[in-house]
């Protein structure tokens, strides 16, 4: 299947791989910035291009790998072409393909990615949808290339699953940061906490998160929790922030 991917970004990047690595032709590369596509472009062999009046025409696929924001602007304009598109957002419906072509898809894969960062794709979760069944099909077919993990899931639930995998991903992570400002204060080191992250993040492969919940909150240790907030009051919100996590983890062992 020959593509043409939009966008140039970390998404772009690595799906742009996947599909170099399972031999399909990447016809073309566009950006706004000709730089960023002309990077990723001869990475993978194809043309970069920053105009969409440029589009090579003869291609299969086009794979919309932008700001969500953008996607529905970028699919109006390629309507014309009368080719499959598909875009790569957890947070955006089909529907706004829908609303330009019938040709229309999902591809999404589930991962946090950087272009700095090598991902082993043949893992990650691919979440397709398509606007009918041979669409699906046909997607389902070139997303078992790429990855070992394919999954027909609907608007609705990829929503869902979008919402929480920013629960999952994007709010420990802003965890990790608020604990990184707490020991640079006492000038302590991040690394002292990596081996406790990489604990826990390997016991969830295993177990259920209720199962292996650990810390003062779940053991209902009020002294602990007082010093912490003590600890925490000459910054309101991070006191708050912790009540209410303390709140949820000891509302979820009451529930168990």
């Amino acid at each position: 299947m020959r593509i043409t991917i939009i966008g140039s970004g970390n998404v772009a990047t690595h799906l742009a791989a996947a599909f170099k690595n399972a031999r399909h032709p990447i016809l073309q590369i566009y950006s706004r910035d000709l730089q960023n596509a002309s990077a990723l472009a001869y990475n993978v062999r194809a043309e970069a291009i920053d105009n969409l009046d440029w589009i090579n025409p003869n291609t299969d696929l086009f794979v919309i790998a932008v700001k969500d924001d953008a996607i529905e602007q970028i699919a109006s304009t390629l309507a014309e072409h009368q080719k499959l598109m598909v875009h790569t957002s957890g947070a955006t419906g089909l529907d706004i393909l829908l609303n330009h072509t019938k040709k229309a898809g999902v591809f999404y894969p589930l991962q946090t990615f950087s272009k700095t960062r090598e991902v082993n794709f043949k893992t990650v979760p691919l979440c397709i949808e398509g606007a009918d069944e041979h669409i699906t099909t046909q997607l389902e077919e070139l997303a078992h290339t790429i990855t070992q993990n394919v999954y027909r899931i609907s608007s609705g639930k990829r929503k869902t699953l979008h919402l929480a995998a920013v629960f999952a991903c994007n709010f420990p992570n802003y965890l990790y940061h608020l604990a990184q400002q707490l020991l640079k204060q006492q000038q302590l080191d991040f690394n002292l906490l990596r081996p406790l992250i990489l604990e826990t993040a390997q016991k969830v492969q295993d177990h259920l998160p209720s199962d292996v919940q650990t810390g003062p909150a779940i053991r209902n240790d009020g002294k602990t929790m007082d010093a912490h907030l003590l600890l925490l009051q000459e910054n309101p919100g991070l006191q708050q922030l912790y009540k209410l996590l303390s709140q949820g983890i000891i509302k979820m062992d009451n529930a168990g």
